[in-house]
C-alpha cells in the first residue's frame, strides 16, 4: 500500500506563510525509527504520524509527533494540520470531531465556521525562583533585557516590554541550544487588534525558529489572560512567516482555533522496513 503524505499550512489562511507540517498517514504501526528517519528527510519543524485506531470509535486516531532530531510530547500546529487532513480527505466526515490519543492524553480537534479548534491542556507557566543568572545568559542571548522570566512545562517564556522588540530579535541560536529548555518563547503585548504577540526558539531539538508554536500558546494563553483578565485572546507569532491564533483558556485546558491550507499530497517511495 502507498504512504500517503501531506504538507500543510497551519495557522494561516494563505498557502506559504503560517507553520508547514507534514501529515503522514499510516495503516499500520511503525517503529519510531522509521518514523524519525522521515521527519528529518521532510525537514519541517514538524511531522505528524496518524494511525486509525481499530476496534474502537472511528474518529479515534493514535498521533506521533517528530522534529528532524526527535519526538516531541506535544505539538500544536502538526495537530491542526492532522485535523485538517482528515476532514479534507474524507477520512472523516466535516461535522465529525477528531480524536487524538498522544503523549499529552487525549486531544479533540473540531471545526469552527472556517477555523479548527483544537482542545489542548493548559501549561500556566510559573515564575522562576533565583532566576537572575538566568535571566543574564538570555537576555545576552536574544540581544536585549527581559521583563520576567517564567517556566511553562519544558519551554522558558522570556517576556519583554514591546512587540517591537520580538520583532527585532537576532538570537544568538548557539547560546540557546545551550539554555536546558525544549525552547524558548519570548512574548510581548501586541497592538494593533492582537492581545499578545511572541516568537519560539528551540535549536536544542533542531528547530532553530518555529513559524507558529501551537503548543507554546498553552502557556501563552493563561499568562496573558491572567495579566489582561480575559480569557479569549488574539495571538501573532513574529516569524518571517508569520501566524495568527485565537486562543481561549478554559480551567485547564486551552482552546486554539486557526485555518490550515494544503500544499502538497504526494507518496513516500520507500518502504516500512
Amino acid at each position: 500500500m502507498p504512504i500517503r503524505l501531506h504538507t500543510v499550512d497551519a495557522f494561516t489562511d494563505r498557502a506559504f506563510s503560517g507553520n508547514p507540517a507534514a501529515v503522514c498517514l499510516l495503516d499500520t504501526v511503525v517503529e519510531a525509527g522509521w518514523m524519525q528517519q522521515v521527519a528529518a528527510e521532510m525537514n519541517l519543524s514538524e511531522t505528524a504520524f496518524l494511525f486509525r485506531r481499530r476496534c474502537e470509535v472511528p474518529t479515534a486516531f493514535d498521533l506521533r509527533w517528530f522534529t528532524p532530531k526527535v519526538e516531541v510530547d506535544l505539538c500544536g500546529h502538526a495537530t491542526l494540520a492532522s485535523a485538517h487532513v482528515l476532514w479534507a480527505t474524507g477520512e472523516l466526515a466535516l461535522d465529525e470531531p477528531a480524536r487524538f490519543h498522544t503523549r499529552s492524553g487525549l486531544l479533540t480537534s473540531r471545526r469552527v465556521g472556517e477555523l479548527i479548534e483544537l482542545d489542548f491542556p493548559a501549561n500556566p507557566p510559573a515564575p522562576l525562583p533565583d532566576a537572575a543568572r538566568m535571566l543574564e545568559a538570555l537576555g545576552a542571548a536574544l540581544g536585549v533585557v527581559p521583563v520576567s522570566l517564567h517556566r511553562g512545562g519544558s519551554d522558558l517564556l522570556v517576556e519583554l516590554a514591546e512587540a517591537a522588540q520580538v520583532a527585532a530579535l537576532v538570537p544568538d541560536l548557539r547560546a540557546l541550544a545551550a539554555v536546558e529548555a525544549r525552547g524558548v518563547m519570548v512574548t510581548a503585548p501586541g497592538a494593533e487588534g492582537v492581545d499578545f504577540v511572541s516568537r519560539f526558539f528551540a535549536p536544542r531539538v533542531g528547530v532553530d525558529e518555529d513559524p507558529v508554536t501551537g503548543s507554546a500558546h498553552c502557556a501563552l494563553a493563561p499568562f496573558w489572560a491572567a495579566r489582561l483578565g480575559r480569557e479569549t485572546l488574539r495571538a501573532r507569532q513574529l516569524s518571517a512567516r508569520g501566524g495568527a491564533l485565537e486562543v481561549e483558556v478554559r480551567g485547564a485546558r486551552v482552546l486554539l482555533r486557526g485555518a490550515a491550507v494544503s500544499v502538497l499530497r504526494g507518496e513516500l517511495l520507500v518502504s516500512l522496513d
